[in-house]
């Protein structure tokens, strides 16, 4: 399990690992706790036979700075291929990660950008039968329309094994009509 740490402000900062989490809450860092899911750690035992035990939330918001990623999403095939559900945007088939590749809608070679707007998965066919054509030019028109993900999707974007209230709290704050929770 993956704890989501938010800072004070309530925007996602990172995903920690309990070991992490066990620490923030021993150095009491943690401020408040968000959703349904806990785990519980189990420790050692006292000279009366009591053991201890500390229960993580799956959502905690921390003390500390508080950093702004809203511009910051990394644009890598990982997360373009999940943001596109592992589609090829061009044919609409559903791929593996390693059957797509990045397409740039319009080409590099006609000044096209590297940013979250002008890429999209393409299964190998459909980009070598683009080319270093437009959509409309290859009478290839796009399935979707290409976005930049926010804050809360990069979240989702970075991990594949979100629990529910992990998912509820971040969909809460995706971008109007974007449906990723039945996906994977």
């Amino acid at each position: 399990m993956l704890v989501l740490r938010l800072n004070k402000a309530g925007m996602p900062q990172e995903w920690i690992d309990v070991e992490q989490a066990a620490k923030l809450y021993s150095q009491d860092k943690v401020l408040f706790e968000l959703g349904s899911d806990a785990i519980t750690l189990r420790g050692g035992w006292n000279h009366e036979g009591l053991q201890s035990q500390l229960t993580l939330s799956s959502i905690i918001a921390c003390d500390g700075k508080v950093t702004d990623l809203s511009g910051k999403v990394a644009l890598t095939n990982r997360y373009l291929f999940r943001r596109d559900s592992y589609l090829c945007l061009y044919c609409g088939n559903k791929f593996t990660p390693k059957q797509l590749t990045r397409d740039h809608i319009i080409p590099r070679s006609r000044g096209g950008k590297d940013t979250w707007t002008n890429v999209a998965s393409a299964c190998q066919r459909c980009n070598h039968a683009k080319a270093d054509k437009t959509p409309e030019e290859a009478n290839m028109p796009l399935l979707a329309v290409p976005f930049r993900p926010n804050v809360y999707e990069r979240f989702y974007l970075m991990n594949r094994r979100i629990l529910a209230d992990q998912m509820a709290f971040l969909e809460g704050h995706f971008s109007h009509k974007r449906n990723w929770t039945c996906q994977d």
